[in-house]
């Protein structure tokens, strides 16, 4: 692994004594948004991956390498770590393995794998079934050994299967397996997230995950990192965001045929060339090919 991802790693392991607030991501575009906003790491989601490239629900219908490319082409944009969601790996300890591999040349800093049975689907949705603990440690094993340097993220699905009590055993065995981050997920009120930091206090870096309409509640950041947390994601608050104001501009322009009403809830063009960094990379084009000279100008609104 080249020294730039290396250090991702390690830098990524120093943020998170602070405590780390990721939002989702699942393309360049809202990775680019998430960098330009300040934000010390991006989630890429897998749950949005779906939404976004299929239109379909994260009931499993992804597939590894169409994650691995997703990752890739954010990393080629972004600079920030990367917490990827490798789902349950894609199969046995052996589909693990090649996993982190793939996940890791595309450019994860940290990968998370899940102890669902495949066809996983969404955390926060009913219906789950898990592999056995035993299973589950031996594919966190088969992960930690095949990773040149990403963080390897355990999370259990626990808390809806088999209760509180058996997640929290769970937790404690992915956690001795040697898990560098630790992701119960859906604890369904504040208490039972200050038990389970009470209980992983100074033994595991521990994962927060806001889904907005739930099974867990709603907190900010930094009312989570003082309950004990380390690393808060908001996973799909991005797509979500993305639906509402496309539905709103639809309705506009079916209504009126034109956007002209929704014109001061978007940017203009020159608003997206700044959001994406056209005027940087035609800059940046002109010391190796005179021909990007003709691009000295950008479009005006008026050339769209």
């Amino acid at each position: 692994m080249n020294g730039s991802r290396a250090s991702k790693a390690a830098a990524l392991s120093q943020l998170l004594e602070n405590g780390v607030l990721a939002p989702g991501c699942y393309d360049g575009l809202s990775a680019a948004l998430v960098q330009a906003h300040g934000f010390q790491a991006a989630y890429v989601t897998g749950g949005s991956i779906a939404y976004s490239r299929l239109g379909r629900p994260d009931i499993g219908l992804v597939s590894m390498s169409e994650v691995a490319e997703t990752i890739a082409l954010i990393a080629d944009r972004v600079e920030i770590p990367l917490i990827v969601d490798a789902d349950t790996g894609f199969g046995n300890a052996l589909n693990v393995m090649r996993t982190v591999r793939t996940f890791e040349r595309a450019g994860a800093t940290a990968i998370q794998l899940e102890d669902q049975q495949m066809p996983k689907r969404c955390g926060h949705l009913a219906g789950k079934s898990l592999v056995s603990c035993e299973e589950m440690v031996g594919k966190l094993k088969a992960a930690l050994d095949t990773r040149e340097d990403a963080l390897i993220v355990a999370r259990t699905d626990a808390i809806a299967v088999e209760g509180f009590d058996a997640a929290l055993e769970r937790a404690e065995a992915y956690v001795e397996a040697g898990a560098d981050i630790l992701f119960v997920e859906a604890p369904p009120s504040d208490e039972a997230m200050k038990q389970l930091c009470a209980q992983f206090d100074g033994r595991a870096v521990l994962l927060a995950n806001m889904v907005e309409g739930g099974s867990t509640p709603i907190r900010p950041a930094q009312e989570l990192y003082a309950l004990g947390y380390r690393l808060v994601i908001f996973p799909g608050a991005f797509a979500r965001t993305v639906v509402q104001a496309a539905n709103d501009m639809l309705a506009v322009l079916k209504r009126y045929g034109t956007t002209e009403n929704y014109w001061d809830r978007m940017v203009d063009l020159k608003g997206i060339n700044d959001a994406i960094g056209t005027g940087e990379l035609i800059e940046h084009g002109k010391r190796y090919s005179p021909e990007m000279a003709s691009f000295a100008t950008l479009p005006t609104d008026g050339d769209a």
